[in-house]
């Protein structure tokens, strides 16, 4: 091991309560390893001790070679007759440890702390005692002075325990390159990191957004078949869920499951539900529930105000009334955001009465509304064309002191809008603007529109060109809505200034562009600017490619499709169960069953949930190609499966065999689902 004198070369302006000498040296940090993304060249100053190049040391590739579990026996072998050697009685109990940390916190240098640990230069004390005194210490590099000593001067058995803790001090100081240090150094002397240590890394690197070395550092816990803990799956899966990589975070949870002692607990449960309804996965995501309680987790209101977000997210209305249903039913308690989330469903519904008596009576259930609540009611009331109880309760919140929004205003203005008073939703902006309230983009585009209804293009116009020259973000929603003003005026021309101009975007990002474009129908000139943006490393988000996949293949460009799918893979996101779906049938159209095969394989392998209609358009692809055998194979499979839907698989497989003239084929399958349905009736 080496002495503190290389760690502080490597803190350049680094706060710390010790100035501990430096060197000159510039030292580039990287090894096999670190992640490619990671390599750093970090700048030092100061002047003293030449640093020790620790970090540039190779480990034996390959890890699980003979030869190295040999070393690593022998490693482990000596370390037991050393550990056998200190049967000295330890002097722990008689060391004050809030003493002895005092002191080491007042040292200012590498000597300094030398002597006052030299007392102990014998290993008096336990690795208990130090793991202790490491695991209090809140600098850094007094942390790593503390190894060294260990290592150099009192010459302890290495330990994982204490690598353990020192890679945890210099993560929270954020210290990247060094806990990738410390990992090799601790494979070199011949220790082999636990769930704790994969732990460690994941989480901390996942919580300061570097989210491509936390899955180098899964990655490398699965190579070492080193098993998580619940809360390293759960972190996992929030990393993936944040990532917005769905099929990545169902993967995790069925792994977490599939590991039989781990039981996922509540939180991990309604972050799948969020999961399954973002990958639009609405049956798995209501399943997880009687899940839940089956394992002896009961659903939380969390639990359920998620699921009815993502049903009113997806326009699915009468599943969310059922499933609120369910959850008075189980007495489950109602929240401010439940009870926010049912006046949206009823408005939605055209249950105007339901949502206004729902409203009005939060209070009886002891819930105050808040200006969600307010917000949500305006809007079912602008709607529902009652303007006048729309007016007096956006008043009443005024009179009350409730605080109102941006969102309070943007309703207000297309309230006003729909009841053709212009004037007063003009009004409005400098209303809000007076009291603090800024608008936002959904504030312009509204007016915008209102204008060009009541045919004041000019001033539409003028408000646009204001904003543009102004420097105010424009977003794909205002720019759009300026494209359709022109379209419907007539003014085609301008319009198509606006689109040309996106291929070389000044305001908004290329994402934003690419965006525009493939909605409005010019998909030659959104994938030009895509291969643009990519190609310089601005496309990162992985809903632009789900965005323009899906736009791409309802303009039938198959090949665009294929092309942004493979550029999406490139870049490591993993795709939903929706891109699939997109991909396969574009893959079918270019007659590529080959490639349609393999992709739909290794999802599946790689633990993506599929809803049914994925599988059955695998089924209607190996129909096309003639391969009746995958037809058969794929057919027992799924229905052996517990969650597919058997009466639909099996007109689906039937209407295979139809087009393909295999009558015979077609007849058997439908009476193998009457057979089941008759031997299901007489069972029940």
């Amino acid at each position: 091991m080496f002495s503190l004198s290389f760690y502080a070369t490597l803190v350049g302006s680094s706060s710390s309560s010790c100035s501990f000498p430096c060197s000159s040296s510039k030292t580039t940090i990287f090894n096999k390893t670190t992640p490619p993304t990671t390599n750093t060249t970090i700048s030092t100053t100061s002047t003293s001790a030449t640093s020790k190049h620790v970090w540039t040391r190779r480990i034996p590739h390959p890890p699980f070679s003979n030869t190295n579990k040999q070393q690593q026996q022998q490693q482990r072998h000596t370390r037991t007759q050393q550990q056998q050697k200190q049967q000295s009685p330890y002097m722990d109990r008689s060391v004050d440890m809030n003493e002895l940390l005092t002191s080491i916190a007042q040292t200012q240098n590498i000597e300094q702390l030398y002597s006052i640990l030299s007392p102990y230069n014998g290993r008096q004390l336990s690795i208990r005692f130090m793991i202790s005194i490491l695991s209090r210490e809140p600098d850094w590099q007094r942390s790593l002075a503390i190894l060294d000593w260990m290592n150099e001067i009192a010459q302890y058995s290495p330990s994982l325990n204490v690598y353990n803790v020192v890679i945890r001090n210099v993560l929270r100081a954020k210290q990247w390159q060094l806990a990738h240090g410390l990992f090799d150094e601790m494979l070199q002397k011949g220790l082999s990191p636990d769930k704790y240590t994969y732990s460690t890394l994941i989480t901390h690197f996942s919580k300061q957004g570097l989210f491509d070395s936390s899955f180098f550092w899964l990655q490398q816990m699965e190579r070492d078949n080193v098993s998580g803990d619940l809360v390293l799956y759960s972190n996992l899966i929030e990393l993936s869920r944040k990532l917005c990589d769905y099929s990545k975070a169902i993967s995790i949870f069925n792994a977490l499951k599939g590991s039989g002692n781990i039981v996922p607990d509540l939180i991990a449960c309604n972050m799948m539900i969020s999961v399954y309804g973002k990958a639009k996965l609405f049956r798995e995501a209501r399943l997880l529930l009687q899940e839940m309680r089956d394992n002896g987790v009961n659903p939380s209101t969390a639990s359920y105000s998620t699921l009815l977000a993502i049903y009113v997210d997806n326009q699915k209305f009468v599943e969310a009334v059922s499933l609120f249903s369910e959850m008075n039913e189980v007495e489950c308690p109602i929240d401010l955001t439940t009870c926010n989330i049912m006046i949206d469903v009823y408005g939605q519904l055209q249950m105007i009465k339901e949502a206004d008596c729902f409203f009005w009576g939060m209070r009886k259930m002891g819930i105050e509304p808040n200006v969600v609540s307010y917000n949500t009611v305006l809007r079912v009331y602008g709607e529902a064309g009652l303007f006048g109880e729309a007016v007096h309760l956006f008043s009443l919140m005024q009179m009350k002191g409730v605080p109102q929004n941006v969102v309070t205003y943007n309703t207000m203005i297309s309230i006003y809008g729909k009841s053709l008073e212009h004037d007063k939703a003009t009004n409005l902006i400098q209303e809000m603007q007076s009291r603090g309230i800024q608008p936002n983009a959904i504030t312009y585009s509204t007016i915008i529109s209102i204008w060009e209804k009541a045919g004041k293009l000019d001033r539409a116009a003028m408000l646009f060109h204001k904003l543009r020259t102004s420097g105010v973000k424009i977003d794909e929603i205002l720019y759009q809505t300026m494209i359709v003003a022109y379209q419907k005026a007539g003014l085609v021309a301008h319009a198509k200034r606006l689109l040309n101009e996106l291929k070389q975007p000044d305001n908004v990002s290329r994402e934003t562009a690419i965006t525009i474009l493939a909605r409005a129908g010019k998909v030659d000139e959104a994938m030009w600017v895509f291969r643009q943006a990519f190609d310089a490393g601005e496309v990162k988000d992985i809903s632009v490619f789900g965005c323009i996949i899906d736009i791409f293949s309802r303009e039938r460009k198959y090949a665009h499709v294929v092309e942004v799918f493979e550029k999406m893979r490139e870049v490591g996101h993993f795709p939903d169960s929706n891109v699939i779906a997109l991909v396969l049938n574009a893959f079918g159209k270019l007659r590529k069953f080959e490639r349609a095969d393999a992709l739909y394989k290794q999802m599946y392998e790689e633990g993506c949930v599929f809803p049914d209609e994925v599988h059955f358009q695998m089924l209607g692809l190996y129909g096309a190609r003639m391969d009746f055998n995958m037809v058969e194979s794929l057919f027992e499979k799924l229905d052996s499966h517990p969650n597919i839907n058997k009466k639909e698989l099996h007109f689906v497989v039937a209407n295979i065999y139809e087009r393909a003239d295999r009558f015979n084929d077609a007849s058997r399958i439908m009476n193998r689902m009457n057979h089941k349905a008759i031997r299901s009736h007489g069972n029940a």
